[in-house]
């Protein structure tokens, strides 16, 4: 069997897309490689995390103390600190989370010069000195009245008065010797010791650090790396302004006695990405060939973790005592933010003092909610750091653009328990997604000729994209690219559309030109998207189909024959709200007939529920015609009423006429009777008049969606040029059926009485009704008629006139 061939318009239609999709995804792959949209990356990305953050449940293992205003004033008030405290503050809490039990707790404070606080009985000796001072110049003195000078250096000194000035001068150096202890600072190193897990900073930088190297004497774990030697450099970069002339980086440690007690020493320092945003941490830095643990590591082995750390480079991971820590090209790791620093469990440090100091006096009950029992934090890694205004650093995270920088340390170490760091998606798979994105959109706008179809796939592959780029973060922890694949969208629509304007958008332009006057926009729009529809010819099909004339229009015309404008002006309004409401509906105009207008359900487009459409669509015909009125009176001077025929079957629909000339309409015998259901209306005073058959198939769709569908049995009418009887209803709008709901009870006993032949039963209850129902008059009419003329009845009415 032979291969149906392509025609030329479709092979070069593929031809296009190939090459618009190709050059389109070489040329977004080189901007996203190139950092042009990484701006917005970034921004993306960050609605993600903002989003997404308070979905994810941060570590049940750390705890945040922070010292905060409200503490700064309850220590001043209690207990006669002024700021900055003493350090027998952090010495106190050091000591509740050792009786705690907790794993470490890791200080965000570089405590780089020794405690302001000297001895506590600083005054007398202070005092004291200051009299020995005065007794020794007292001795060197002239005795009073004696007339002797004081003693020169030539002179002899008296044994006994030497030894007196030496040990004043003792006394005095003593004092000031005490006067000098560290005793604040010892208090902290102290309690260091005696915890040994406590984690103390240094912050490496070219602008502030002090220590160039290493201290010999400072011996803490740090890491021991291996397998880094393709990647070590990074680490070497402490920031990435150090390769600009910005000067060496040294460090800053905490005074000795407080650095050589730590149980770790960590790192704060780091770098935020091109923007100034912080989205990155290291899980160490290179000082003087020394692998210097960040904070949050630097907790991990204050607790006890091992030092070995390996780089697994096929899988970009860092293995280090069971956990995997994925980094990038860069040696960082992307964090998983948690939300506001509150998401963790939030202590603050007047409540810390309190509590230790309730333990250990006995009185935890006057505290009541407020007293934190120490095994809260057993088995917890704390982090302390500042919170009072104008005390904390703070960076600008996805989160917010004060975030306090602690929170990246914690970050870090949630990270690193939880296992779910976030990892970049690989260059192929971000290639991929780039094409994919493009040729779809690409394929759709070349191949598809209609807009909505066009724009709606457009949408639809952005909330797709999005939804990926969300649903990675979310579920799969990755970073997959969102600004790359939207632009690689965005420019193969614009590409791809341009393209079909060069290509395709003469013949479309000469299309609706040529037809926008005969034909409605739903035809015009099927001929622009097949063309091959211009040939003559049509198709059977069922379809529902609307007559309308206005009554008394030739007296209306006759009042404007001095101002044919005005009569122009009237009927363009009223065709026009009456089209509008008939194409709203789906429907299809197919011609005007002066004031008449014919239109038809189902054809071009395909509607199953074409006879609903027909239905409600006249009623609302009636309804705006109604709305109208005032408007009609005010400026034409006349009150317009349309009659409408409906009918639903078979007819022939497509393109008739000559080969030069030709229009979309329809021809059949269902397409008659809706013209005389329109005239019918004369009979019987009514303004809409349908089928049995479109009543039947409307009421049934609408009830089996729920709706109610109103109207009324009219007749069994024969109309002209038809010899059998058709049944023919009055479709009302809901209100108007039931205003008239006894009525129309009334009616259809009457009516059936009449078409039983029993005209003298029925004339009664017509009679009674002829003030309130039009066809209720025509009926009594009809009964006086055939009472008279028995034998002319055939048990149905026929029509004599259109």
């Amino acid at each position: 069997m032979k291969k149906q061939k392509k025609t030329g318009g479709g092979f070069k239609k593929h031809i296009a897309m190939l090459v618009i999709t190709g050059l389109i995804t070489i040329a977004v792959i080189g901007l996203h490689l190139g950092g042009a949209l990484t701006f917005l990356e970034y921004k993306a990305y960050d609605l993600r995390v903002t989003t997404l953050a308070p979905y994810s449940r941060p570590s049940d293992d750390i705890i945040v103390i922070l010292l905060d205003q409200n503490s700064i004033d309850w220590a001043n008030r209690t207990r006669g600190w002024p700021w900055p405290w003493p350090r027998k503050a952090y010495a106190e809490i050091v000591d509740y989370m050792n009786l705690g039990g907790a794993n470490s707790i890791a200080f965000d404070v570089i405590f780089s010069e020794p405690s302001v606080y000297r001895n506590a009985q600083q005054d007398a000796i202070i005092d004291a000195a200051v009299a020995s001072l005065e007794n020794v110049q007292l001795a060197d003195e002239p005795r009073a009245g004696t007339g002797v000078p004081p003693r020169t250096g030539a002179q002899p000194r008296d044994s006994a008065q030497s030894r007196g000035r030496f040990l004043a001068f003792r006394e005095i150096i003593n004092a000031l010797r005490t006067l000098s202890s560290r005793e604040d600072d010892i208090s902290f190193m102290q309690a260091e010791k005696d915890f040994g897990r406590v984690v103390q900073t240094v912050v490496f930088s070219s602008q502030t650090g002090t220590a160039d190297s290493w201290p010999a004497d400072l011996t803490p774990p740090l890491f021991e790396p291996q397998n880094f030697e393709s990647i070590i450099s990074e680490y070497e970069k402490l920031k990435q302004d150090t390769d600009t002339g910005s000067g060496p980086i040294k460090a800053q440690f905490p005074i000795e006695d407080l650095r050589n007690a730590a149980g770790a020493i960590g790192n704060v320092t780091g770098w935020p990405d091109s923007d100034g945003i912080f989205r990155r941490a290291n899980l160490f830095s290179v000082f003087d060939g020394k692998a210097v643990p960040g904070l949050a590591a630097a907790s991990l082995l204050a607790a006890g973790s091992g030092r070995q750390i390996s780089y697994n480079r096929k899988k970009s991971l860092i293995e280090w005592d069971g956990w995997t820590i994925p980094v990038d090209q860069h040696g960082r790791s992307i964090l998983r933010f948690r939300g506001e620093m509150d998401r963790y469990i939030p202590y603050f440090a007047h409540e810390i003092l309190m509590s230790k100091e309730a333990y250990e006096s006995g009185n935890t009950e006057e505290l009541g909610g407020a007293y934190l029992p120490p095994e809260d934090f057993a088995g917890k890694y704390v982090f302390f750091g500042y919170y009072a205004q104008g005390l904390f650093d703070f960076a600008s995270s996805p989160i917010s653009s004060v975030y306090p920088g602690v929170g990246m340390h914690i970050t870090m170490l949630d990270n690193i328990l939880q296992g779910d760091f976030i990892r970049p998606s690989s260059l192929l798979f971000d290639i991929i997604l780039i094409f994919a994105a493009a040729a779809l959109v690409t394929a759709l706008t070349v191949f598809s000729n209609r807009i909505p179809v066009v724009v709606g796939g457009l949408v639809i592959v952005v909330i797709v994209l999005t939804g990926l780029a969300f649903g990675a973060y979310h579920f799969g922890s990755l970073w997959v690219p969102l600004t790359a694949p939207l632009a690689g969208a965005l420019l193969a629509f614009f590409t791809a559309t341009l393209y079909n304007y060069a290509t395709e958008g003469s013949q479309r332009r000469f299309i609706k030109s040529a037809f926008s006057q005969y034909l409605s926009p739903v035809v015009i729009d099927q001929l622009v998207a097949n063309p091959n529809l211009l040939n003559l010819g049509g198709q059977r099909r069922e379809i529902s189909i609307f007559f309308s004339d206005v009554q008394g229009f030739t007296t209306i015309s006759e009042k404007f024959k001095d101002d044919p404008p005005k009569l122009t002006e009237l009927l363009n309004d009223y065709l026009s709200f009456m089209t509008d409401t008939i194409l709203n509906s789906g429907g299809t105009i197919d011609k005007y007939e002066g004031d008449a207008i014919i239109a038809f359900w189902n054809a071009p487009l395909s509607y199953e529920d074409h006879a609903v459409r027909a239905v409600q669509a006249s009623l609302a015909c009636q309804q705006r015609l109604a709305e109208r009125q005032d408007f009609f009176e005010e400026k034409f001077g006349v009150r317009l009423l349309t009659r409408i025929g409906l009918n639903t079957g078979y007819a022939v629909v497509g393109n008739m006429g000559s080969s030069k000339r030709f229009d979309y309409t329809m021809l059949g015998d269902a397409v008659n009777l809706a013209a005389r259901l329109e005239g019918l209306n004369k009979q019987f005073g009514t303004y809409l008049m349908c089928t049995e058959e479109t009543f039947r198939q409307a009421g049934e769709m609408v009830k089996a969606e729920g709706g109610g569908f109103f109207g009324r049995k009219l007749a069994q009418v024969a109309v002209v040029g038809k010899k059998e009887a058709v049944t023919v209803y009055e479709p009302l709008p809901e209100a108007v059926f039931r205003g008239k709901e006894a009525v129309i009870r009334r009616f259809d006993k009457a009516r059936d009485l009449f078409y039983n032949g029993r005209f003298a039963e029925a004339l009664p209850f017509f009679d009674s009704l002829v003030k309130f129902d039009s066809p209720a008059s025509f009926y009594a009419e009809q009964c006086r008629y055939y009472i008279e003329r028995p034998a002319e009845w055939k048990g149905y009415w026929e029509s004599k006139t259109k």
